[in-house]
């Protein structure tokens, strides 16, 4: 039963960056990572960084980096509004890298001029990134 597919959409502020039938999608709960399979119960769950790893039906995985959002979940059918989703694959790991060290530098500085609640949210997604690319 649980291994029946349902709809599943993943939306950014930009795009409809995936939209297929799947088995199960797994996403990182600010309370803790879940996962969704058919017959799910109604959700509405708010979205931390991490990995958002979707499995379709046919056996193909999508895997993002993402930065946060919202995850909702109704009649079989998934919606996971996110700030930003980017394919594993895609993740620039240089360009990863050096924003964490500048994010990570900008925390060592103690200035005043710093934004220190902005430079850690980037340090966290720079680490999120270079986490789930599988590099540090």
């Amino acid at each position: 039963m649980f291994d029946r597919p349902f709809a599943v959409e993943i939306i950014t502020p930009e795009q409809t960056v995936l939209k297929v039938q799947a088995v199960s999608i797994s996403a990182p709960g600010v309370q803790g990572g879940f996962q969704v399979l058919y017959g799910h119960a109604p959700l509405l769950s708010s979205l931390g960084p991490g990995k958002v790893q979707v499995q379709e039906e046919g056996g193909v995985t999508h895997v993002y980096a993402t930065g946060g959002g919202f995850l909702e979940v109704r009649d079989n059918h998934v919606i996971a509004m996110l700030d930003s989703a980017e394919r594993v694959e895609d993740i620039d790991v240089e360009r990863a890298r050096a924003a964490r060290d500048r994010a990570a530098e900008r925390l060592r500085k103690h200035d005043a001029h710093v934004d220190a609640v902005r430079a850690e949210a980037a340090l966290h997604r720079a680490i999120n990134r270079l986490r789930i690319a599988g590099v540090s």
